[in-house]
């Protein structure tokens, strides 16, 4: 008999393996991320929850201490001041358990992300429809 615990296949089934405390913040930060990303899916990657729209927006995960929110962040947010304080290694955010989560931030973050993917998406679009032009007017 296998007893490794399974790896969750939604968002739900991995905040129900945590104690009541972690999933109610755990569920405040999904509702923080799907409030600021409406259009955002629900995923599970590398056996986190993660939002995925037009490419990675964020992860989430609990640990010991502290809730990891792996943003990838490019240098120019505006608010990186604000996140130097949660600053893990690899470029993730550590919001420590006996401190209140920063949801306001989080906020910020996923709406930097959206707006971040939407334009690179935009960006690719354009560079396809524009290699598609040249092309056929080489014909």
């Amino acid at each position: 008999m296998n007893m490794q615990p399974s790896t969750p296949t939604t968002i739900d089934e991995y905040i129900a393996r945590f104690p009541a405390p972690i999933q109610a913040i755990l569920e405040q930060i999904r509702t923080t991320i799907r409030a600021a990303a409406p259009e955002a899916k629900e995923v599970i990657s590398y056996q986190m929850p993660a939002f995925h729209q037009e490419g990675n927006l964020v992860y989430f995960a609990a640990w010991k201490e502290h809730i990891g929110l792996y943003p990838p962040l490019s240098a120019e947010a505006e608010f990186k001041q604000e996140v130097a304080v949660y600053e893990g290694p690899k470029g993730n955010l550590q919001f420590p358990l006996e401190q209140p989560i920063p949801y306001d931030l989080i906020t910020k973050i996923v709406k930097f992300r959206v707006q971040e993917n939407l334009a690179r998406a935009a960006a690719k679009k354009a560079n396809r429809n524009s290699k598609r032009l040249s092309e056929s007017k080489g014909r």
